[in-house]
């Protein structure tokens, strides 16, 4: 099957289109300045299941399985679908654990930077910044030979477990109905105030998940891979879809209301720059040195990499810990463990990156 998405147009269409359905789906009920956001919405998803108790966060969203559902369609028929898995699985698990705490100190992922800095959220510089200062360490380690090996190829049955994962949520959500005043949804939790509880109508956020999942895939968007792309090769290819998709957000958001420029009182958002910087920087270097953004882990779960899936699983284990531990931030600034969480997880990273230096 021919590849619309693989041109420069094809990845202009693909990042616009995401922007646009991030903005809408922000205005059909998802939170402020967070219509996408990987990192909490699965932080969400661990809420939901359980690995955490702040009850202001916990909603199983449908995007997040949506993603993953939508990429094992577009990778079945364009015969993508390539089950592999093996390379260091156990160290992508403490990678996606890192780079869910450095998101969770900033509060959001790549895409959230963006949104926010589109909804007119300042703090959302120093995070942009602290993004690429993260993806540009990893540039480094790459140029002095890093690497994590090569997955092998796995009985298609391994790649599609995720895929079965994904489907299994997105039942309990349809089957098991919602409970106000217990403020569950059957054995899932389920938030009644606060960001948890804002959300898009359930078939909106799926089609919204699935036409991503199907546009990222096809067209390979991943901000990480843009900077390193930008800053390894002077390849501007991926850079302009997420110029397309801050671009085509940013217009949304002024034709529906929902831009709103400042620093103080942002949703879902803090003013302690120094931390903006350094938890997304954090998370910068533990997407590079794992090889995608979280939206774009999430497409490779779909397609069958068993790496990213685990990486997926990191991330949703950090959200509970982070929770529960006291690392993530609130509004009100950062948490009481973020600072130590950061460094613990910056320290992991630069240790990954030296000991997987493969030239001499």
């Amino acid at each position: 099957m021919a590849n619309v998405f693989a041109g420069r147009t094809g990845i202009l269409a693909a990042g616009g289109i995401i922007g646009l359905a991030a903005a809408l789906l922000q205005f059909a009920g998802n939170p402020a300045n967070m219509g996408i956001c990987v990192a909490c919405f699965v932080r969400d998803i661990a809420g939901a299941v359980g690995l955490h108790r702040a009850g202001i966060v916990q909603y199983l969203r449908p995007e997040i399985p949506g993603f993953v559902l939508g990429s094992l369609l577009a990778a079945l028929m364009a015969g993508e679908f390539r089950a592999r898995a093996g390379s260091a699985p156990a160290t992508r698990f403490f990678l996606g654990m890192s780079a869910m705490a450095g998101a969770l100190v900033f509060l959001g992922c790549p895409w959230r930077a963006l949104l926010r800095l589109a909804g007119g959220d300042g703090n959302a510089i120093l995070g942009i910044a602290g993004l690429a200062v993260g993806v540009y360490v990893g540039t480094r380690f790459f140029r002095a030979g890093f690497s994590l090996s090569r997955a092998q190829a796995q009985p298609w049955s391994g790649g599609i477990v995720v895929a079965l994962a994904a489907a299994a949520l997105l039942a309990a959500r349809f089957f098991l109905m919602p409970d106000a005043e217990a403020g569950t949804l059957g054995w899932l939790w389920s938030s009644v105030k606060g960001p948890g509880a804002a959300r898009a109508p359930l078939f909106i956020s799926l089609a919204g998940g699935l036409l991503i999942g199907v546009l990222a895939q096809r067209s390979r968007f991943c901000t990480m891979g843009a900077l390193r792309d930008l800053f390894l090769f002077r390849q501007a290819h991926l850079f302009s879809g997420v110029l397309a998709f801050l671009l085509v957000a940013f217009a949304a958001n002024l034709l529906l209301g929902q831009f709103h420029p400042g620093f103080e009182g942002q949703p879902v958002a803090h003013t302690a720059g120094l931390w903006n910087f350094l938890g997304m920087a954090v998370s910068g270097l533990a997407f590079a040195l794992a090889g995608g953004c979280p939206g774009r882990q999430l497409i490779l779960a779909g397609e069958g990499d068993g790496d990213s899936a685990v990486f997926v699983l990191g991330m949703l284990v950090g959200a509970g810990f982070a929770h529960n531990f006291g690392w993530a931030s609130s509004p009100a600034g950062l948490g009481p463990n973020g600072m130590a969480a950061t460094f613990a997880a910056l320290g992991f990273c630069l240790l990954v990156g030296f000991m997987n230096l493969k030239k001499a």
